[in-house]
């Protein structure tokens, strides 16, 4: 304790010195002023530390006592919320003070109560007679009821209430807002309580009606932390933010995730001087305000996981020297890069997995010596793993996995000392990784560096690591490995080899993993089931899917553990029985059976005894008949690609099955036939329903869109007629499909309510209706398809401003469309895919087509559009496929800028239009996509479009129409046909070294044909025909390879036609009309006198290219690739399309265009 004079003296020596002046009465008074002040706090501090007095009680009081024993007798244990026991905790014969979650004041009154994550349930009424209760801890518990009957309003002197995930809800109730002193509030995550109890859906929830929002927070005034995660305040979604900064200005803590609020935020979020920590996630949010680096610079942590944000995150975002935690996944069109970072930074965590963040990761990465979390995964990051990541000696969990990182993985990352989960799979590394030291003091727990291209043997050093318990090595070029190699990680949980060369002894059956729990060997090239499966009693989940083993799955395989199982693609069988009566055989309760493309013609019997399965796929087989009613049992129901013809009825007792989850069921491509059955209705838990592309009849059941649970419809190709049902109560629907039927009247403006809906599909049917704009507040509609139907009008929005604010696809070709189109009404960086040929549209084209940063696909052929060409799109940077063909287009090709040009275009279509002049080598520079290609984006099989929506195009190619049902971004094509262009065929064409079809038909073209042509190698069709070409056909030309298909006819050719490679293939039709030209195919020989071109065909007739334009083939390219597809294409149209095109043996006169 310091002594009272000595700080008597420092105080007069500080005030003398700042006030050289004073008075030296005045100095007296103050001295006196301040010596009593010290003296009173110097009492008080000794009175602090003095023990209580002794008529103060030590044990709690009786009233007290009295409620909290009333509090055990109403509650117990209730585990899946069934009663187990009573609640026992307390010893009545102690002091009610000294029990476990109970806290009192010195005067023996309860001030706070934690029963947090017990598994309680009953009624806890007694507490609200605990009327100095400060603290009351809830969460974690099973009540799975409302709030409505309990007196909160009792506990004035409340300041910290924790309600969480414990199954409540509805309304919560007024009387919680009465609670002024509340400091802290917690009622977030119910639906985490039946998650945790084993249902798989939200059965219930909070939500914030009457009162709303608003009026319950408005005397809260006290608050400085707020979690309402997951409570529905979607009727007031909108004002959320603004009502937020004005009434709690205290708040540090604001967590909303999942509340259906809608964006954007606001800036009045910068009036919240004290908060630093802001989560927002799986809201609709799109857009952060202008001033979000001054709201986010007060922060400690931000989280805005799955918020549809799109556009480029500020970067500055990440440079805040307060920021701690940053978490922005699952935002797929948020765009950005990584930062130089500075050594002060304080990032803890960053998670970034599922943006659309690229570029190289800056070596700076290194500074952030904090971070204990690093989640890059599933982005679009590129180059080498910064060697500095070795630097980040608190890094606990590094997320690299599904980017395009490249080079080798060093030894290095396997040596950070707090490392526990390395995520580097599905990357384009390369090489060997070498040995590292001190495997034995890793903490590594998990390693995944599967789907790359590594090589050379597995390291030493990996199956050292002492607490390794999950490793994926799969789909990777390793040296061939056995087994048995793996046997000394005693740790080992999840082994996953699939796609390796192994190798298995035959005398495997001693091999014992002691912890597996997990064990995946797909395409490992088995021909057997291994033995030493039955020696892993713990084995939990088995992958041994899309290898070589066939006939009887033997008994070995069931161990009694196992509970998830995947057999897929082996042709496979089942014995007839099962021992199950043997007492040495037990058979598991599977909760997961995979059984698909197994060469399966009937249901397997024993699946009558899995009471426990909650998914059984049994897709892609050969199993016909009726599905029997036993097979319901299940939860997730796949039945896809069969020859079922109906389904059984539910047995009586049956429906109550579909009251505890959504139940999905797919029989997708079967032979079902008549009406969907009634009692489908009685399924009130119905979640998805895919019935897609069968022979289904009748009108749809109104039921459908009275179920609560659905979220996924899937009608699609069927002959469903009538008009469509109402959806008012199916809230939760996502998915909706109804294409390809026979629908018609208008679409129910009930969907309006469907505020989960994503994606909405009723094209190719017969609905007559205008523009649904009553759909533009949806917060989660992505695509929307009205293609060939018969809507009407023009498409116009009146409000002048932006809605649908998270479209992604829109496409309503093939309808009645008219007017000048007007895209104002969509969010521009926000739209992908916008199709609309096929409609009546006229005008000039919308030049806010400019604004539409993200759009890939454009395509409006077949309208009426009269414009030049379109030359200001070139400075759309993800522009891949863009068709102008059959409108009014005129005039030249010129103005190209050829620096920016055309950088990822690979389709480009504007045939039969009235484009004239020469093909500028300017045009064919700025086509930079089709230039060339480099060879990994060769090798990558990916299509254009998302995993909810893959676009489509329809080529035309020999007058033959091919409708490419997904896009591979590899497929390239220049379509000029049908034209004026003339002049010469510039040599620069070669230039478009990765073109895989030209068509420049039908215009007037002279000279020769460019011998550049032979440079174009992955060239796969070529149409020449109707020009006035002249010339020997080069013979450099039969060096294409993988030319398909070749049309140089209508010209004025001559000469010998090439005889080697691709060119014995053609036929007549290839050079019909080139009365100079001689040799095979043709009947002419080189050493007749030339025939005269024989005479047009008759008033009436078209020419053969034209007759056959309407002929679709539907060519889907998987993984078999275009060159197969194309001739595919071309091999049907040689051996069904001869007989018709015999009777076209004659040029004529070119196409007519459209528009004249």
């Amino acid at each position: 304790m310091p002594n009272m004079k000595t700080t008597h003296l420092c105080i007069n020596k500080l005030y003398a010195k700042h006030n050289p002046s004073s008075h030296p009465t005045n100095m007296n008074t103050l001295h006196f002023l301040i010596s009593l002040f010290l003296f009173s706090c110097f009492l008080s501090l000794v009175l602090s530390f003095s023990p209580p007095q002794s008529h103060l009680p030590k044990q709690c009081l009786d009233d007290q006592r009295a409620p909290l024993l009333q509090l055990q007798h109403h509650l117990y244990y209730a585990p899946h919320f069934t009663f187990s026991s009573e609640f026992d905790l307390w010893d009545v014969n102690t002091d009610c003070c000294s029990w476990e979650g109970v806290t009192c004041d010195a005067y023996g009154h309860v001030v706070g109560i934690d029963l947090s994550y017990k598994n309680l349930s009953g009624s806890f009424h007694p507490i609200f007679n605990l009327h100095r209760l400060q603290r009351l801890n809830l969460a974690g518990n099973n009540f799975n009821t409302t709030l409505f009957s309990y007196g909160f309003d009792k506990l004035q002197n409340l300041t910290h209430l924790n309600l969480s995930s414990s199954c409540f809800h509805g309304q919560i109730p007024m009387n919680i807002s009465h609670l002024t002193r509340l400091v802290s509030l917690n009622l977030s995550y119910q639906d985490d309580c039946y998650w945790r109890n084993g249902y798989d859906y939200n059965s219930a929830t909070l939500k914030l009606e009457k009162p709303n929002f608003k009026t319950f927070i408005k005397n809260l005034k006290f608050l400085t932390e707020l979690y309402l995660d997951g409570v529905d305040i979607s009727t007031q979604s909108t004002k959320w933010c603004e009502t937020t900064s004005l009434v709690l200005p205290n708040l540090h803590v604001l967590s909303l995730s999942s509340c259906g609020l809608k964006g954007p935020l606001c800036s009045s979020l910068s009036r919240l001087s004290f908060l630093s920590k802001l989560i927002l996630d799986w809201n609709p949010i799109s857009y952060l305000p202008p001033n979000f680096l001054e709201i986010s610079s007060r922060l400690v942590s931000l989280s805005l996981r799955n918020c549809n944000l799109s556009g480029h995150f500020p970067t500055e975002n990440l440079l805040s020297p307060k920021m701690q935690s940053i978490d922005i996944s699952d935002n797929d069109q948020l765009m950005g890069q990584l930062p130089e970072f500075s050594s002060n930074n304080s990032l803890q965590s960053l998670s970034l997995s599922y943006t659309n963040f690229s570029e190289k990761l800056p070596q700076s990465i290194g500074n952030l010596k904090f971070l204990t979390n690093l989640e890059l995964d599933d982005c679009n990051f590129f180059g080498p793993i910064p060697s500095s990541i070795a630097n980040l000696s608190h890094l606990v969990n590094l997320y690299l996995g599904g980017n395009k990182l490249s080079g080798s993985i060093h030894s290095s990352l396997f040596t950070l000392p707090s490392l526990k989960i390395l995520y580097l799979g599905e990357n384009q590394l390369v090489g060997k990784i070498d040995e590292f030291p001190n495997a034995s003091s890793s903490l590594i727990q998990e390693l995944y560096i599967g789907n790359n291209y590594l090589k050379g043997t597995i390291p030493k050093s990996i199956l050292q690591l002492p607490r390794l318990e999950w490793l994926y090595i799969r789909d990777n070029s390793f040296s061939s490995m056995k087994l048995d190699m793996f046997v000394q990680l005693k740790n080992l949980k999840g082994l996953y080899l699939s796609n390796v060369s192994l190798l298995i002894d035959s005398d495997n059956g001693s091999l014992t993993f002691p912890q597996l729990e997990s064990l995946g060997l797909k395409s490992c090239n088995l021909t057997e089931f291994p033995e030493f499966i039955k020696r892993q009693d713990k084995l939990v989940d088995l992958y041994l899917s899309s290898n070589h083993i066939h006939g009887v799955v033997p008994n070995l395989l069931w161990k009694s553990s196992l509970s998830w199982v995947d057999l897929s693609f082996n042709m496979i069988d089942f014995p007839k029985q099962l021992p199950l009566n043997d007492a040495n055989f037990s058979f598991p309760m599977l909760k997961v059976l995979h059984l698909r493309s197994c060469n399966i013609s009937a249901f397997p019997e024993f699946i009558k005894t899995q009471d426990k399965l909650v998914v059984l796929d049994l897709s892609n087989n050969h199993i016909h008949g009726v599905v029997p009613n036993w097979l319901w049992n299940s939860t997730l129901l796949r039945l896809a690609n069969n020859h079922l013809s109906s389904l059984e009825q539910l047995l009586p007792n049956q429906s109550s099955n579909f009251s505890q989850g959504p139940f999905s069921f797919d029989a997708s491509s079967n032979n079902l036939s008549g009406p969907i059955p009634n009692w489908l209705c009685k399924m009130s838990r119905l979640g998805r329903f895919d019935v897609s592309y069968n022979s289904l009849s009748g009108p749809i059941p109104n039921c459908l869109g009275n179920m609560s649970a659905l979220y996924s419809l899937d009608l699609q190709g069927n002959n469903f007629s009538g008009m469509m049902p109402k959806f008012s109560k199916a809230t939760q629907l996502s998915f909706l499909k109804v294409s390809e039927n026979r629908l018609e009247g208008k679409l129910p403006r009930s969907l309006a309510e469907c505020t989960q809906l994503e994606v909405l599909d009723v094209g190719s049917n017969k609905m007559n209706d205008t523009f649904p704009f009553w759909l533009e507040k949806l917060p989660y509609l992505t695509v929307l398809i009205l293609r060939e139907n018969r809507f009407y009008g023009q498409i116009k929005h009146f409000k002048h401003k932006s809605v649908f604010p998270t479209l992604d696809v829109l496409d309503i070709a093939s309808n009645q469309f008219s007017g000048e189109l007007s895209i104002d009404f969509l969010q521009p960086t926000r739209l992908r895919s916008l199709k609309i040929g096929g409609n009546k549209l006229e005008g000039k084209l919308s030049r806010s087509l400019a604004n539409c940063t993200a759009l890939e696909v454009l395509d409006l052929g077949n309208n009426m559009v009269h414009d030049t060409f379109p030359f200001w799109l070139e400075k759309l940077p993800s522009l891949k496929v863009l068709v102008l063909r059959a409108n009014r287009f005129y005039g030249t090709i010129s103005k190209i800028d050829t620096k920016r040009g055309f950088p990822k275009l690979r389709i480009l279509d504007i045939a039969s239009n009235n484009f004239s002049g020469d093909l500028s080598i300017e045009f064919l520079q700025s086509l930079k996509a089709m230039a060339e290609m480099t060879n990994d984006e060769k090798a990558t099989l990916d299509y254009i479009g998302e995993n909810y929506y893959q676009d489509s195009v329809t080529i035309v190619n020999r007058g033959i129409e091919m409708l490419y049902q997904k896009v591979l971004t590899i497929l390239t094509c220049l379509d000029l046909s049908n034209n004026s262009f003339h002049g010469r065929i510039p040599e620069e064409i070669q230039m478009l070294r990765s073109l895989r079809v030209i068509n420049l038909s039908n215009n007037g073209f002279s000279g020769e044909i460019p011998l550049a042509l032979e440079n174009l190698k992955d060239l796969e069709s070529l149409d020449l025909s109707q020009n006035e070409l002249s010339g020997k056909i080069p013979a450099q030309l039969t060096s294409l390879t993988f030319l398909a298909a070749l049309n140089l006819s209508c010209n004025q050719l001559e000469g010998s036609i090439p005889q080697s490679n691709q060119f014995i293939t053609f036929t007549n039709d290839s050079y019909r009309g080139n009365p100079k030209l001689c040799g095979l195919p043709l009947s002419r020989k080189c050493n007749e006198v030339s025939l005269p071109m024989p005479p047009p065909p008759g008033e009436g007739e078209d020419s053969w290219l034209n007759a056959l334009s309407t002929w679709k083939i539907a060519l889907i390219g998987y993984a078999s690739g275009l060159v197969v597809g194309l001739c595919i294409g071309y091999t049907v149209l040689n051996e069904l399309g001869n007989k018709w095109v015999d009777k076209f043996k004659k040029c004529g006169k070119r196409n007519s265009r459209r528009y004249r």
